[in-house]
């Protein structure tokens, strides 16, 4: 009845707005022709008396001229005429209108003042009149007006009878409608739906010999009625395995979308707030000459997590690093990012210029970072930088036991080995806590990490987590092999879990990705990315065939001076792609205070302007460095654009480049040159993997990718997407939050 009813006020709504919209636009536009019409012959006839009336007025023939004005005065629908001097008042006009017109006569002197004619609807003695003035002019001056008087009024009951027979007709329609929908829904639908449902319960309740025959062949429900059947013959066997299948969908899942991760997250989190902590906060506020602008810093940390704070509206704690910071938090030190559509906290530390030298550019950056990355760069540690990594993890530990002094059981959430002893101090406090720690960048071998002299200070705080992650499982092993060599402790190999002093921490491995936009390879995405690449091409000035991108932090662990001097080979071994082929680099400058950062920034450049000197025209270069802080959005145009895309890591934990360039080619085209080095290239094997110390083979890469069959291309990058649309970011962080939400330290235990 309800549908029904629904159905039925939706058909009236619908034809009530028809009809009102038909009866508008009907009345409008014969209101607009009567008007039109009335005032086309009142200025013809206007015009035709003009002369004769002028001529009289000037002469003074009063007689001729009221004898004009009486036999012109009683046409049909003319009320009358009336002729004014230049005071506007009456001279002679209509013996029946002359009482109700005031003298002067508004109308009129504003005509002769104008000097054109002039019209205007006025109720006169009860009676809507159409008044059409014009002056009077004889030899070139102005000597009075004539006006004519016409009845308008109806207009307006034509206009009532448009709506007095369409509101019939809408009645009429009601009616029919009201009746036919009644009868249709009864006869096709809610009558054999009821008698559906009621047999299907019998099929419910077991009756076995429920009536089908009562079901007429051809009804609209024929089709249902016959799969009805089949399902009953084999429900029981459904019902057997319903509950295992369901199982098996949860575990294949289809594609982790940020919808379902907030569902998930909502399920495992049951309420529960996320407090994530990191060095580099994900928005940083600048002055800009007297406004402040927010940016986004570059690095995958930030492009990786910030989706996931958005769903969960947690807690981000990090440094503030930006030189407008302060101006924009909060007395506790808050803001609510992002600032286009706020949907979670940041929480700002500040640390003095000593702090961030000693703990994040020396002891984390030029001690842990080329530690762990084996780039034959040697680590410096130095005893002061030491301190300051302890002061700071402390000053961040303070925080965070600020924030979750009313939580119980917290989840927490920490990123990277700028904090590796902040999970041992936060647990010392607050041993119910739930804590992970997730490294970003790769873990050596012992022999490597034996290096640090404070190695075991580094691993007992980093084993106060319940769960420590990695990009791949190569790095869960070296880190298993580290603790076995330098801890006293139990290394459990097959439940990859180490225990110390009661406490057991998880060693997992968490591939992190990127987002996915789940659009299909169409003709429409690659006519666009052509458009594209042929914009950007005006704005940077190039003039070339193929286009190769990469996209970087300027870092050493980056292999920026090697993808070079591939180009430089390639052009070498390939003179026919000599003016037909430029590489863009997009550069972030990072760690410019560091002297190891600011040696390859120059090295860089010097590079570019060797190889550009060598091979560039008067309108081509090879090379085009651009060294600047670049948008989300500056860098999709370039994803879009390339034919390749180059990471040529010498050491990486992922390398989130490849798999944003992956997840930009909705065009399906495009080719990816990726370092087996990088922890990427466990996934996208379809990518050409090289050796980027191997100049000669990136070279080749780079002439292969050019010259690759387009069904060859298309594959490949067609494997890939499908690799990185179902292990995108909301997967990695659905199984590392589910893995952490999941943990039961022996105080939250009931």
């Amino acid at each position: 009845m309800k549908i029904t009813l629904r159905l039925i006020v939706s058909l009236v709504l619908a034809v009530t707005s028809v009809t009102a919209g038909f009866s508008l636009y009907q009345v409008d536009k014969e209101k607009s022709r009567m008007a039109s019409s009335l005032e086309r012959r009142t200025s013809i006839l206007a015009d035709s008396l003009r002369e004769s009336v002028a001529y009289l007025v000037r002469r003074g023939l009063s007689a001729r001229l009221e004898g004009l004005v009486v036999r012109f005065g009683n046409r049909k629908r003319l009320e009358g005429i009336a002729v004014f001097d230049m005071d506007g008042n009456i001279i002679t006009a209509t013996p029946e209108l002359e009482p109700d017109i005031p003298q002067p006569f508004p109308e009129a002197v504003k005509t002769m003042l104008s000097n054109s004619p002039s019209s205007r609807l006025r109720d006169i003695n009860g009676k809507e009149t159409y008044i059409y003035v014009l002056p009077l002019k004889s030899k070139g001056k102005t000597n009075g007006a004539m006006a004519l008087f016409n009845d308008a009024s109806y207009i307006n009951l034509r206009l009532k009878e448009i709506w007095k027979y369409n509101l019939l007709r809408f009645l009429i329609y009601t009616v029919l409608i009201v009746l036919i929908t009644l009868v249709v829904v009864r006869w096709s639908i809610t009558g054999p739906i009821a008698r559906m449902a009621q047999w299907m319960r019998e099929v419910r309740t077991g009756k076995d010999k429920a009536d089908l025959s009562r079901f007429p062949r051809g009804d609209i429900l024929s089709s249902l009625i016959n799969e009805a059947s089949h399902m009953a013959k084999s429900l029981t066997a459904a019902r057997a395995k319903a509950e295992e299948e369901a199982k098996l969908r949860f575990r294949a899942a289809s594609l982790w979308t940020a919808h379902r991760l907030k569902e998930h997250m909502r399920a495992e989190l049951n309420g529960k707030k996320l407090f994530l902590v990191s060095n580099r906060e994900p928005y940083m506020h600048e002055k800009s000459g007297r406004d402040i602008r927010c940016i986004v810093p570059a690095g995958g940390l930030v492009t990786a997590l910030d989706p996931v704070m958005r769903i969960c509206d947690g807690l981000w704690l990090a440094h503030g690093g930006g030189d407008a910071d302060r101006e924009t938090v909060d007395a506790y030190d808050k803001v609510r990012v992002p600032p286009e559509e706020p949907a979670y906290t940041l929480r700002r530390v500040w640390l003095s210029k000593e702090e961030e030298m000693g703990y994040y550019y020396g002891f984390s950056n030029e001690g842990i970072w080329p530690l762990c990355h084996i780039t034959h760069t040697r680590p410096v540690f130095r005893l002061e930088d030491w301190v300051y990594y302890q002061k700071v993890n402390q000053k961040f530990a303070e925080a965070l036991l600020e924030e979750i002094k009313d939580e119980e059981c917290p989840l927490i959430l920490i990123q990277d080995y700028h904090l590796a002893l902040l999970p041992l101090l936060i647990k010392e406090k607050r041993p119910d806590a739930r804590v992970a720690l997730f490294w970003h960048i790769p873990w050596p071998n012992p022999e490597a990490f034996g290096i640090c002299p404070w190695q075991q200070e580094i691993l007992m705080g980093m084993l106060g987590a319940d769960l420590v992650g990695f990009h791949i499982q190569f790095h869960c092993n070296n880190f298993l092999d580290t603790v076995e060599r330098f801890i006293e402790s139990k290394t459990d190999w097959e439940q990859f879990s180490v225990t110390r002093g009661g406490h057991t921490t998880l060693v997992k491995s968490f591939p992190i990705s990127v987002s996915f936009e789940n659009f299909p390879d169409t003709e429409a995405a690659r006519k666009e990315n052509r458009s594209l690449r042929e914009q950007l091409f005006r704005e940077t000035g190039l003039h070339a065939k193929y286009l190769g991108v990469g996209v970087d932090r300027i870092d050493y662990t980056k292999g920026i001076p090697e993808r070079f001097s591939a180009v430089e080979r390639f052009l070498e071994k390939n003179h026919e792609f000599i003016g037909q082929f430029t590489f863009v680099e997009l550069g972030a400058p990072s760690r410019t205070h560091i002297k190891k950062y600011h040696d390859l920034i120059a090295e860089v450049e010097e590079t570019v302007e060797r190889v550009n000197w060598r091979f560039q025209t008067k309108e081509w270069k090879p090379i085009l460095f651009l060294k600047a802080h670049h948008t989300h959005e500056e860098i999709s145009r370039f994803y879009k654009s390339a034919d390749l895309c180059m990471v040529t890591s010498l050491h990486d934990g992922m390398n989130l480049v490849a798999k944003e360039f992956v997840s930009a080619r909705d065009d399906g085209d495009g080719a990816l040159i990726l370092s087996q080095f990088a922890g990427a290239s466990r996934e996208l094997t379809d990518a050409l993997i090289i050796n980027p110390y191997d100049i000669e083979e990136m070279a080749d890469a780079i002439y292969r990718c050019l010259t690759m069959d387009e069904n060859e291309k298309k594959e490949r990058m067609a494997r890939m997407r499908h690799v990185v649309r179902e292990n995108n970011i909301y997967r990695w962080a659905g199984d590392l939050i589910t893995a952490l939400a999941r943990l039961r330290p022996s105080s939250c235990m009931e």
